[in-house]
C-alpha cells in the first residue's frame, strides 16, 4: 500500500526560517553571491570554556543516555540561573531539560492543547507558536500589534481576545521579530489581566533574554506577578546567548504536573537531549558572563549600523529594536512599484523575491509572522557583509519606480 501523509501535516508550513535558510544556501551553492539574512543564530563561535567542558565530559564518558527530563546537574544549574538573575524558585520537579527550546514549547502546547481549545498569539511572533498549535488541534488566535504600539499586545487587546475557550497565552520578548521588550508597568498590565482569567496559562519565552540594548531591563511576568508562577511556563536555552544554537539544549520551567506530562511525551520523541550537550550546558549557566556581554555589545553596532542603512532605502521605514538581533522593516511603501523587469511590487513576497533575485540579498517576509508589510533581517553576521547587504538593498529600492 501507498505510504500516505497524515491529514494534520495539511495544518502547517515549513519553517519560513529554516527554509529561507537552506534557499539561501542551495543558491550560495550554484554560484550565486548571496548574502543571507534569514539566519537566527549568532555568528560568534560558542565560549572556549563550554566547548572544554563538552570535551572534557567526552572524555570522562559522559556520552550515554540521561534521564528524559535531563541530568539532574543541568536541572539544578537551571534553577541556580532562575533563582540568581530572575529571583524565581523552582524544585527539582518543575524543570525540564529538552532539545532546545522549541522542543520545549512544542511538548507544552501537544501536552495541553486539544480541539476547542484556544492559544493567544500576539503578532508579530515566531514562525512556530501558531502552528504547533495547529498540529495539537488547537485555535491560534492572533492579537495584531502594530507599529503604534510597538509591536507590543495592550491589555485591552488582550482582555478582547479572551474567551472560555482560552488555554494559553504566548509572550516572547525580546521578540523575534520585532526585537520589542515590555516594561515593568506594561508586563503589569498584561499579567492584572490574566490574574482576571485564572483558566489563562502563560507560557513567557525568554529566549532572547540577554540580548538587549540601550541599558534597558529584561524583566520575566513572573517577577511582576507572582501569583502567576503556579499557571506560567517560562522557555529558555542557550542558543542565542551563548552561541550554542546547534549543542540544541533548551529548558523549561513551570508546575510540576505540566513538567511531569511534557517529559513523559518527551519519553516517546527524543527521549534525553544530548548527554554532551548538557555538559555544556552546565558551563555556560554557570559562567564565566564576559562572553554574553561582549557579544551583545558588538550586536547593539550592528543594529545602529543595519537600522541606519535600512532607513536610507527610499519607501522603506525601519524602527530600533530593542533587543534580540533582529530589524523589522516596513516595505509597504514600495508597493505598487515596478521592478525595472516591468514586474509590479504587490506585497511583501514580491519584495523578499525581488531582493533575491535583483540584489542577491535573501530576507524573510514580515506575513510569515503574522504582519504584512514588513521584511526581517538578522544583522548576526559579520558587519562587513551586514553593511554590503543593506547597501544592496537601498540600491535594489532605488531602482524601484
Amino acid at each position: 500500500m501507498p505510504i500516505r501523509i497524515a491529514e494534520r501535516l495539511n495544518r502547517i508550513s515549513a519553517s519560513v526560517s529554516s527554509m529561507g535558510r537552506q534557499r539561501a544556501r542551495e543558491l550560495r551553492e550554484a554560484g550565486r553571491d548571496v548574502i543571507s539574512f534569514t539566519t537566527g543564530e549568532p555568528d560568534m563561535q560558542t565560549p572556549p570554556h563550554v566547548i572544554e567542558a563538552a570535551h572534557r565530559a567526552m572524555l570522562e564518558g559522559d556520552t550515554k543516555y540521561t534521564d528524559p527530563g535531563g541530568t539532574p546537574e543541568l536541572i539544578a544549574a537551571v534553577r541556580r540561573k532562575l533563582q540568581r538573575e530572575n529571583r524565581i524558585t523552582y524544585s527539582h520537579p518543575e524543570v525540564v531539560i529538552s532539545t532546545g527550546a522549541k522542543q520545549v514549547i512544542f511538548n507544552a502546547l501537544m501536552s495541553t492543547v486539544e480541539p476547542g481549545v484556544e492559544v493567544i498569539v500576539p503578532a508579530p511572533y515566531w514562525v512556530s507558536y501558531p502552528d504547533v498549535t495547529r498540529l495539537a488541534g488547537g485555535t491560534p488566535v492572533v492579537i495584531d500589534c502594530p507599529a503604534e504600539t510597538g509591536f507590543k499586545v495592550t491589555a485591552e487587546a488582550l482582555e478582547r481576545a479572551i474567551t472560555p475557550r482560552s488555554r494559553w497565552l504566548i509572550l516572547n520578548a525580546p521578540n523575534n521579530p520585532s526585537g520589542s521588550m515590555y516594561s515593568r508597568q506594561e508586563l503589569k498590565a498584561l499579567t492584572d489581566v490574566l490574574m482576571r482569567h485564572p483558566h489563562v496559562a502563560l507560557i513567557t519565552d525568554d529566549i532572547y533574554e540577554h540580548i538587549r540594548y540601550d541599558g534597558r531591563e529584561f524583566v520575566n511576568a513572573v517577577q511582576v506577578e507572582p501569583a502567576l508562577k503556579e499557571r506560567t511556563l517560562v522557555v529558555n536555552g542557550v542558543s542565542k546567548a551563548y552561541a550554542m544554537t546547534g549543542w540544541r539544549i533548551g529548558y523549561g520551567a513551570g508546575p510540576a504536573e505540566l513538567i511531569k506530562a511534557m517529559i513523559k511525551l518527551q519519553s516517546q520523541s527524543t527521549t534525553n537531549p544530548s548527554s554532551v550537550g548538557q555538559a555544556a550546558a552546565i558551563a555556560a549557566l554557570d559562567g564565566p558572563y564576559d562572553t554574553v556581554a561582549r557579544n551583545t555589545a558588538i550586536f547593539e553596532e550592528r543594529r545602529d549600523l543595519c537600522v541606519e542603512l535600512l532607513n536610507r532605502a527610499p519607501d522603506v521605514a525601519c524602527h530600533s529594536p530593542e533587543g534580540a538581533f533582529y530589524a523589522f522593516a516596513s516595505c509597504a511603501g514600495l508597493f505598487g512599484k515596478r521592478a525595472p523587469d516591468g514586474r509590479r511590487i504587490a506585497d511583501d513576497a514580491d519584495v523578499v523575491m525581488y531582493l533575491l533575485d535583483a540584489a542577491n540579498v535573501a530576507v524573510l517576509p514580515g506575513s510569515a509572522y503574522g504582519v504584512e508589510g514588513f521584511f526581517r533581517i538578522s544583522f548576526a553576521l559579520a558587519t562587513e557583509q551586514l553593511r554590503e547587504g543593506c547597501e544592496r538593498i537601498v540600491r535594489a529600492c532605488e531602482q524601484l519606480n
